[in-house]
């Protein structure tokens, strides 16, 4: 373990082998840091936070921090961080609103500087948040999802698998898995071809994700007869149905994690 005399560690926080510590960094008591976990200097960890193995935190990285929330009363929540994950210069995370929440990031991200992941985010793994990225409040991202620099996520929006958002986009509404979108506002733009292809999606997979985008996205009939047409007429595929349920889940212009958002909609 290599801390450097001006970091402040308190004694009951967690240090896992081989940690290092930056100079003048705070790490509060609750905080359990794994295994060689660089932590650099200026950088902030505190509340009751969790940092997985092999993680990396750059320059001042401030974790833990009481939600931007003013429901929040002090309640026990917690931010819980993977494994492999590159934390770059100012980016904040923030604990959970609710007693036993958490606010949750996968594996094997990078989060670039000035991000921001607000409280009761979930965040899957490989990652990508460019410069300045801001998430609201109980934002979902999922798996290899790539977010452009100075994006912003309305509160509650989830992002399906393997999606590609354009810079300044500004995302109010969820987002299916393996498309583009840009903005602002987003709108979608196909499909993300080269992530698919990367990610070793089979090329008659692909060709049905196009077919699905096509009737599901594009065409302008009632998204009810789109989905049960695609359900009739496309191959079975983890893909597909990935993307055949998320549309039924959300609709096109929809935000499932919100319930006041699914109560207006239905009123209308």
């Amino acid at each position: 373990m290599n801390i450097h005399p001006t970091a402040i560690v308190d004694p009951k926080a967690e240090l896992g082998a081989d940690v290092v510590i930056g100079p003048y960094s705070i790490i509060d008591a609750q905080v359990v840091i794994g295994d060689r976990v660089v932590i650099g200097p200026h950088v902030h960890v505190t509340g009751r936070t969790t940092i997985g193995d092999d993680c990396e935190l750059h320059t001042g990285v401030a974790l833990g921090g009481p939600p931007q929330d003013r429901k929040y009363n002090g309640e026990p929540s917690y931010l819980r961080i993977g494994q492999r994950n590159i934390i770059r210069e100012y980016v904040t995370m923030h604990l959970a609103v609710g007693e036993g929440n958490a606010t949750v990031v996968g594996d094997d991200n990078m989060i670039m500087a000035c991000a921001h992941i607000g409280h009761n985010c979930v965040l899957g793994s490989s990652i990508y948040m460019s410069n300045y990225v801001g998430l609201s409040g109980g934002c979902q991202v999922d798996d290899r999802v790539v977010l452009g620099g100075m994006s912003g996520l309305h509160q509650f929006v989830h992002i399906g698998r393997m999606v590609m958002v354009g810079g300044y986009c500004k995302v109010a509404h969820d987002i299916p898995p393996f498309v583009i979108v840009d903005g602002p506002p987003a709108k979608l733009h196909g499909l993300n071809t080269v992530g698919l292809r990367r990610a070793g999606v089979a090329p008659d997979v692909r060709n049905d994700l196009k077919k699905a985008y096509r009737m599901l996205c594009y065409d302008h009939r009632n998204l009810s007869e789109a989905l049960l047409e695609a359900k009739g007429e496309l191959s079975a595929s983890p893909e597909v149905e990935e993307f055949i349920a998320f549309l039924e889940r959300s609709g096109r212009n929809g935000r499932h994690l919100d319930p006041g958002f699914a109560r207006c909609a239905s009123a209308e």
